[in-house]
């Protein structure tokens, strides 16, 4: 039984119009005579919003603490005492030939202690508080001294970063050639994190312009065409930046600099997939009409649905994440959304008037001419697809071991990566830190916080010393809200699985008092809650991103079983490619551990993104199997859009690599786990995989859908 020809692939003529419908209205907008209207609204429209300044909080740091944690409530605790609002750096000296400090060497610290004191105060920093300990501690091997510096905390961003500056330029002026200075502390890194993404934005925007316009010239072998689309979507990313950090402070939200940074990189990946997908499609549509304009209508009317899907797609897998209790991890779904809205709009509204503007001569050299034979039909893509078809059970024989075997990856690999591994540049922060550490007790250099009732503080301070771990607890002081305060020393390295165990025994310690309304913080306490809710959210959105997925492509295919097949191989693209990601990472780099917000986000963008392309894929498969049946509409589809589909998978794998421009470690390993997902989804699983799954599955790959009732025929391969 065969379907009758549906008329998609019919040769039309000069007069031929599409049927009117929501598509076909829209593709007659935004590519009639009078569509460069859209464009004007659009530049309108752009300099309003530029109008109202420029992206902020790029220079922020991401907050991945969430505000009901332990830790977090600690530090809402602390503002009720009297040095509330002061945030200590500490200024570690130590000599260049690592010898021990002589009496000259304290006195040149204790001078420069003196001259970071009196710096300019027109940027705010507390007074040094009066009786207090000496200015300068030495270390107990005698090779290292501190002094703490208190600043600020109400100082943050660049103002923190000129601050810190100043306070390292004053402490390190004078002193002996022999001796150095490192400031380091919360400020310190702060400052250095700030600093190191400062220009970050047009690093980023400038390296991933540059990686898109150098692929698309590549892929459209054309002088011109290429500056069209990389136009439209640079425009749509500085619009989206714009507009989310104008929405986000409606809410009372700031950017973060790694937060604006990914979303940069997604609405120029699916932006630039936007635009290949329509080209293509507007290209081969010019060789069945002669009036390009009505090309472009018709390439609207059938790439539009598929560019839809897939942004519907990726922005309600974003949204799932407001979900998680992670503060970055919310702010990335809200932000992502903005930029994947504003990327369809470009996509949809502005570019196919700028095609219809320019016209057929912009594919020069190559320009398609009308009634020339599409040659995707004859393309080593179409040879590939119709070996896949032919030896279905052999490809999934040859492929699903490989990412298995990249699957296995994951076994072994340690998450979590303490304050001081977070940065791929050089910061003084991280290597006063290291200096503090390495002459001081292990848990000196980062004190747990221990908040409770006054009234309790003998129990409670008996609680703190009987836990095993804890080195040394001291009270530090009392709020006129009944609080007191203690310094409590570990004896573990900081942000080791020791410490944490420590923590959290601490805990259990200090909440058995009755009465004290105990609570444990600081730097330990903080990357303890972070990391435990790292692993609630991955327990909770990960799932919930796989049903959302799903849920759209039950809706999109109208099919029971193309869909789990479909999930399931995208899942598993996606576990292997954070398994070889992750041993890449740790490794062949050689990052100590991968960072606790990389599984899930990874998985997120490989799946969301992943499913993109199937999408296109997909959709293809169905406008194609009415007339050719299952088996040879997938070998069909996958040759009409193998060409687009590697090409935009290159382009967004180029793009996440980019990442790496920007300076924390966890946005390098985002970028090589999706990057490396990406091109395994593009050649492997979309090429692969799930062409053979569809040919062993046949037609019933579409029940119950009528497109179930259309029989292959044997004698087509």
């Amino acid at each position: 039984m065969r379907v009758a020809n549906t008329g998609v692939h019919a040769r039309v003529g000069r007069h031929a119009k599409p049927r009117v419908g929501l598509w076909a209205r829209l593709g007659e907008i935004v590519s009639g005579r009078r569509s460069w209207a859209l464009l004007v609204l659009a530049l309108v429209v752009v300099g309003v919003l530029m109008g109202l300044g420029q992206p902020t909080g790029g220079d922020a740091a991401p907050n991945g603490l969430p505000p009901q944690a332990e830790s977090a409530l600690v530090d809402d605790s602390l503002a009720q005492f009297p040095d509330a609002g002061i945030a200590p750096a500490i200024a570690v000296f130590s000599r260049s030939d690592g010898a021990a400090l002589t009496r000259a060497d304290l006195a040149a610290a204790a001078a420069s202690y003196q001259r970071a004191m009196a710096i300019d105060r027109s940027v705010p920093v507390a007074p040094a508080a009066k009786g207090g300990p000496p200015p300068v501690i030495p270390a107990p091997d005698g090779k290292a001294a501190i002094s703490t510096i208190p600043l600020s905390a109400e100082v943050t961003g660049l103002d923190l970063t000129k601050l810190v500056r100043d306070v390292r330029s004053a402490a390190a002026d004078g002193l002996p050639q022999r001796l150095t200075v490192q400031v380091t502390g919360g400020p310190a890194f702060g400052a250095d994190i700030a600093s190191a993404f400062e220009g970050a934005d047009f690093r980023l925007l400038g390296a991933t312009a540059a990686v898109v316009a150098l692929l698309l010239l590549l892929t459209y072998r054309s002088p011109v065409l290429w500056l069209v689309p990389l136009t439209v979507v640079a425009v749509a990313d500085r619009t989206a930046a714009v507009a989310g950090g104008q929405i986000a402070s409606v809410f009372g939200l700031s950017l973060d600099g790694s937060t604006s940074g990914i979303t940069s990189v997604l609405v120029f990946g699916a932006g630039t997939n936007y635009a290949l997908l329509l080209v293509s499609r507007y290209r081969e549509e010019l060789r069945r009409y002669e009036d390009h304009r009505l090309a472009l209508a018709r390439a609207v009317r059938t790439a539009g649905p598929a560019i839809l899907a897939s942004n519907v797609t990726v922005v309600l897998a974003l949204l799932a994440l407001l979900f998680g209790t992670l503060p970055n991890t919310r702010l990335l779904g809200f932000s992502g959304a903005i930029g994947l809205l504003v990327a369809l709009l470009f996509g949809l509204f502005v570019l196919p008037p700028a095609l219809a503007l320019a016209g057929r001569k912009l594919f020069w050299p190559f320009i398609p001419r009308y009634g020339d034979r599409d040659p995707s039909t004859s393309s080593g893509w179409h040879r590939v697809a119709a070996f896949v078809a032919s030896r279905p059970r052999a490809v999934l024989l040859a492929t699903l071991p490989i990412l298995l075997l990249f699957a296995a990856g994951l076994l072994g690999v340690r998450v979590g990566l303490a304050q001081t591994d977070q940065f791929r540049v050089e910061a003084e922060a991280v290597a006063g830190f290291e200096t503090l550490a390495k002459h001081f007790p292990a848990g000196e250099s980062t004190p747990s916080a221990v908040v409770a009732r006054t009234d309790t503080a003998a129990a409670v301070q008996q609680a703190i010393t009987s836990t095993p771990g804890v080195q040394e607890a001291n009270p530090t002081g009392r709020s006129d809200t009944g609080l007191t305060r203690w310094r409590v020393v570990l004896d573990a390295d900081p942000a080791s699985d020791a410490a944490f165990d420590t923590v959290a025994q601490l805990r259990d310690s200090v909440h058995g008092v009755a009465g004290a309304q105990a609570m444990v913080g600081g730097a330990d306490a903080r990357a303890y809650d972070s990391a435990q809710a790292a692993q609630a959210d991955q327990k909770l959105l990960i799932p919930m991103i796989l049903g959302v997925v799903l849920a759209l492509l039950f809706v999109l295919l109208r099919a029971l079983w193309a869909p789990i097949l479909l999930i399931l191989a995208t899942t598993l693209s996606a576990l292997a490619a954070i398994g070889a990601g992750s041993w890449i990472s740790t490794h062949v780099l050689g990052y100590p551990a991968l960072d606790t917000s990389a599984p899930l986000f990874a998985f997120l963008f490989l799946v969301a993104l992943g499913v993109d392309y199937t999408i296109f894929l997909v959709i293809r498969a169905q406008e194609e199997t009415p007339e050719h049946g299952t088996r040879q509409g997938i070998v069909r589809a996958v040759a009409l859009t193998g060409g687009v589909i590697t090409s935009a998978g290159i382009v967004l794998a180029a793009v996440f690599a980019v990442l790496g421009v920007l300076p924390l470690i966890t946005l390098a390993q985002l970028g090589i786990i999706v990057g490396l997902g990406i091109l395994l989804d593009t050649f492997v699983v979309r090429t692969l995989v799930i062409p053979a799954v569809f040919t062993l599955v046949g037609r019933h790959v579409w029940w119950p859908s009528p497109l179930a009732q259309v029989r292959d025929d044997p004698a087509v391969v």
